[in-house]
């Protein structure tokens, strides 16, 4: 997979990807990190990039045409089935788990990082193929915004984690069929068992594969009920409807271990 940046600060990414998953997936070459500047594509001696807004107002607003031109050049006749152009910008979609899921099917993706007050609305009507937005907050550019796209799509590709199964048990991953958003991940423990007096849970000390399988499924559907219970009710209405459907598993998605989590336990909760 391909991902190319293109930005009026290249050299911030120095840092962002050359470390971790990202690094290992680069230097794995099952990832490939193209950044552009974006003043490469202007013709006046001091690479103006942005221009006053018509009508008014504060701030400055990146031209369409560098824009136009850096993507037409680099990615030419662009194949909408195999390579995608996304805008970071505060206006658009929330970035999600199944969003990362999503763009990890493309073989290039180019991300158009925004700057000062915003880019010319023709880019993102008329160029980009989406927006995409990390958060419901403002950042002073889109360079942040493209290096969480990057990490959360790299370490979805074959071969990034050393476990293959890693990216299949964490928050967010699907629940099963028709759902693309799961709970939350069940809490974590290491040594040691006894930390200035807080103990770990007993049950994961035991040895008792199946106790502690159940232990992390209702400490997973409790951690989501308490901090994202958005999350919880969406899951606990796929679980009802799943139910409805006894001939077919309830659920495919893996939860720290190799037991499904049954749909009764969401049910089951809900109730309470």
């Amino acid at each position: 997979m391909i991902f190319h940046v293109l930005t009026i600060f290249p050299e911030f990414f120095q840092g962002p990807f050359g470390h971790g998953v990202v690094a290992r997936a680069a230097q794995s070459g099952v990832l490939q990190i193209r950044i552009h500047n974006l003043r490469n594509w202007t013709y006046d001696f001091h690479q103006t990039v942005d221009d006053r807004p018509f009508g008014g107002g504060e701030g400055m607003v990146l031209k369409p045409q560098p824009v136009f031109e850096a993507v037409e050049s680099i990615l030419p006749g662009r194949d909408p089935a195999r390579q995608r152009v996304a805008l970071l910008s505060a206006q658009g979609p929330l970035w999600t788990q199944a969003s990362a899921r999503r763009l990890s099917q493309f073989e290039q993706v180019l991300l158009i990082c925004g700057r000062y007050e915003g880019v010319d609305e023709r880019v993102s009507r008329f160029l980009a193929d989406e927006e995409i937005s990390i958060g419901d907050y403002v950042l002073s550019g889109g360079e942040l915004a493209a290096a969480v796209v990057v990490d959360s799509v790299a370490r979805l590709l074959p071969g990034v984690l050393g476990n293959e199964d890693s990216s299949k048990i964490e928050s967010f991953s699907p629940l099963g069929e028709g759902e693309e958003i799961g709970i939350l991940d069940c809490p974590h423990y290491t040594r040691p068992a006894d930390f200035r007096g807080l103990r770990v849970p007993e049950v994961l000390l035991s040895g008792n594969h199946k106790a502690i399988a159940e232990w992390r499924r209702q400490a997973a559907l409790e951690k989501t009920r308490r901090h994202r219970p958005d999350l919880y009710q969406r899951a606990a209405a796929w679980a009802a409807a799943a139910a409805q459907k006894p001939e077919k598993k309830v659920f495919k998605r893996k939860k720290c271990d190799d037991h499904p989590l049954p749909a009764k336990d969401l049910q089951q909760e809900q109730a309470d």
